[in-house]
This record gives C-alpha cells, structure tokens and sequence, in this order.
C-alpha cells in the first residue's frame, strides 16, 4: 500500500512518499481502507519535532491521526458485520490507503453524510464541540473566535451562531473573513492590524464574553485585551506555540482562563461521544466543515507547507485513489 512516512524530524520534505506492506488486523482490531486522511495544524508540529512529551512519536512513523473510509477486514473478536461500511477512525496513523484500528476507534457514518465530510469532522470537530461546551456561549453575547477560517475556527463561529451568540471573527485575509461572515459571523476584522483588539472592543460593546483563541502565541495572549471584565478565555492554537497571558492581571479583570490542550489528548469515551454528536449534526445540516483544499496523498508535503503559511482557507484533506468516489457517497 501507499503511505507517507516520516523518517527524521524536520520540515515538510520530510514527508516522504513509501510503499509499505498491507496491513492485517490482529485480535479486536480493524483494516480501514481510507478514502480522506484528516490533516491537522498539530501533524505539522510533530512533523517538526515538537511536542514529545504530550504526543510521542519514534522514527520512522506514519503521520496522522485518522480520517474516513470503508472497513476491510477484521480482526477475531470483532463483529465482521463491520466490513464494507462506511467509518470515521481516529487512531495513532493516518496519512496511507489502508490503516489499522482499534474497533473502539471506529464509528459508523450516518447515512446522507459524505464521507470526506465526516473525515473532516474526526479532530476538528472533537475539539470544536469540547472548546463549545467549555466556553458555553449564552443567547445574545458577543464571542471573538479568532483564526476563523481554520478547521476548529469554522466549526465554532457556527456553535456560537447556533447557541445565539453574537459572532465576531478574526482572520487574516479577505477570503478567510468572507468565509466567516458566510457561516454567521456578524463581525469580521482583520488581525494583522495593530488596532484589531480596539475595534473588537469597539463592535462589542466594550469587550466580548467569551473569546476563542486559535493562533496561539502573541497573538492569543493579546486576545484576551478584547474580553470584557469577567469574560472567559478558551485557548487552544498552537501556531505559534501557546498563548500565555498574564494570569495576574487576568485575574484582576475576573477572567476565567481555559487550556484545555495542556491536559492532554482526551480520552476515548469522551471523543466517542463528542464525535458521534458532531456527525449527528453535520447529517443534520447544522453544522459544515467548510473543506477549503484536499490533496492526493503523494502531496502530503504540499498541504504541510500550506497549512505552515496560513494559505489555507478552511479545512484541509489528503485523499487516496478511492477518496474522490467514496466521499460522494
């Protein structure tokens, strides 16, 4: 089978296209033929060396952390009833044609639901419903989501939306903030200017109640300047590392400060259930992963380096030679 394999850390070079033997499901576990192989701001940053101790990687190793695709074979122990449906997987590999998982690490996608849809849904969508539940946004108060465009940032300008909140999105780019004022956005800005958290300030009110940081970095910990007193701060971007705003000073402005992502990767039965809900919705039509760029799986490279230079508009995918057929069904 195809894959991509990372032999030494470094930059997006490193991705390099192999071809290893197929896969055979051992006892309880699974071979998922992949039709679209999630793509992650954190594939990036592990690709590089980073974060070894939260998520550990040895060399060589298969990038990824799932996707969608068709059950093809099953393990002892395992229903074989499971063989030809259609799956979302998040387990420890991702980018290749055929992957082994655990049964527990497979769900079944519901009916009408495109399968690169629901490939996109199995992290970003996760990690939207938790940051939702964790900021809570209440009818009618202003939330600042910045990085707007990105695969969680879209997912959360339409929870926000959903619960009757007033949106404000933070992008970079004109196509990026378009795509947030079409998903519900009230209010758009741009953050590469030195005045973005006045004018949040200013199209607010005086500060939103709740703000969603998917940049990381400087750029998260000035976000918290556009909360009003006693106004909550979820976190969660790691562009450019963590954010680290002054805990002291938001302390003094009564700011509850959330960081999910320092407690780790959740674990399996709270992913099952915040993934299960989020496939639910999307079948539903009330929440769309906005797929802004998917990829053959040989590029795997390419969409690295564009997720590396903010290019990205939305959510980025790789697909196999069965992806394009599959995710129409």
């Amino acid at each position: 089978m195809r894959a991509i394999q990372v032999a030494s850390f470094g930059a997006p070079e490193v991705l390099t296209p192999v071809v290893l033997p197929d896969p055979v499901p051992g006892p309880g576990r699974v071979v998922v033929g992949m039709a679209a192989a999630d793509v992650i701001f954190l594939d990036t940053l592990l690709r590089g060396g980073w974060g070894q101790d939260i998520f550990p990687r040895t060399l060589p190793y298969v990038p990824g952390g799932g996707g969608a695709g068709e059950v093809l074979a099953v393990g002892e122990g395992v229903d074989p009833a499971w063989v030809g449906r259609r799956v979302t997987v998040r387990t420890g590999v991702g980018y290749a044609e055929r992957i082994v998982a655990e049964e527990g690490e497979i769900m079944p996608i519901p009916d009408g639901l495109a399968t690169a849809t629901a490939a996109a849904l199995v992290h970003d969508g996760v990690t939207a419903l938790d940051l939702h539940r964790r900021g809570a946004p209440r009818d009618g108060e202003w939330v600042l989501v910045s990085a707007a465009a990105g695969g969680a940032g879209t997912l959360l300008v339409q929870l926000a939306v959903d619960a009757g909140a007033r949106v404000v999105a933070a992008a970079s780019s004109d196509a990026k903030r378009a795509l947030a004022r079409e998903l519900g956005a009230e209010v758009v800005v741009d953050y590469t200017r030195a005045d973005w958290i006045e004018r949040v300030r200013e199209a607010t009110g005086g500060g939103a109640a709740l703000v969603y940081d998917g940049a990381g970095g400087a750029l998260g910990s000035a976000a918290v300047d556009a909360l009003a007193y006693g106004g909550r701060f979820v976190t969660y971007g790691t562009a450019d590392g963590f954010a680290a705003p002054d805990r002291e000073t938001a302390a003094r402005r009564g700011v509850r400060l959330l960081m999910p992502l320092l407690d780790g990767p959740p674990d399996q039965e709270t992913v099952r259930e915040l993934l299960g809900l989020v496939l639910e919705r999307a079948a539903e039509g009330r929440l769309r992963p906005a797929i802004g760029a998917t990829y053959p799986l040989e590029r795997a490279a390419e969409a690295h380096r564009a997720l590396a230079a903010r290019t990205t508009v939305g959510k980025s995918l790789l697909l196999t030679s069965s992806g394009a057929t599959q995710s129409e069904n």
